[in-house]
């Protein structure tokens, strides 16, 4: 194996050290205290798209709509938290 092989190799095994999984519990646990603001821990996007659809569904029903928005906000956040820490796995497995 050459030297440029071996330090290809020795960066991309720090990359995947280096990407931290997600806590599920915590992500979870922020979500579900925080609603939409909890989704940050674990998408940022996610956390934003969220953050408007509750405002605007809270705003319009009352906040009776919070009662299926903050649900969704939970399943969103652990399917990211799922996802990531998959792609992290298959990152370590190849690397």
């Amino acid at each position: 194996m050459s030297n440029d092989a071996g330090a290809s190799d020795r960066a991309i095994r720090a990359q995947v050290l280096l990407s931290q999984k997600k806590s599920m519990g915590m992500a979870l646990l922020l979500t579900l205290l925080f609603g939409p603001l909890g989704m940050i821990y674990a998408t940022i996007l996610g956390a934003i798209i969220m953050l408007v659809v509750t405002l605007a569904v809270g705003t319009f029903t009352l906040g009776f709509g919070l009662l299926i928005t903050w649900p969704v906000c939970l399943i969103w956040t652990a399917m990211s938290v799922a996802g990531r820490n998959k792609s992290i796995d298959r990152r370590a497995l190849a690397a």
